[in-house]
């Protein structure tokens, strides 16, 4: 993954930035820097490394004295915040049109 050169006048038109020519010349080498940065991590040895898809552990929501599979609806609904009629009641997210 060389970069000999890398266009900022034309990775801003691809993102629709409008860029004056001081812009230009202060980005150029900061996006240089990030692709070097890049290229060292990619030459990294990370096959013993287990993946994450966390940098952290990442807890449970619900009480460790009942096991996931036997949920029940009524032990779902003590756990939320907000119900009625048997259903959970969330706050209402979509605007009128």
């Amino acid at each position: 993954m060389s970069h000999s050169h890398i266009d900022v006048s034309y990775v801003a038109k691809l993102a629709r930035l409008e860029l004056s020519d001081e812009e230009v010349a202060e980005f150029q080498p900061q996006l240089e820097a990030i692709l070097g940065y890049a290229e060292a991590l990619s030459a990294l040895d990370v096959s013993g490394i287990d993946s994450t898809a966390h940098a952290t552990h990442v807890f449970g929501r619900m009480r460790d004295d009942v096991p996931h599979t036997s949920l029940t609806p009524e032990a779902v609904l003590q756990n939320a915040p907000d119900q009625a009629q048997g259903q959970i009641r969330v706050p209402k997210v979509v605007t009128d049109a």
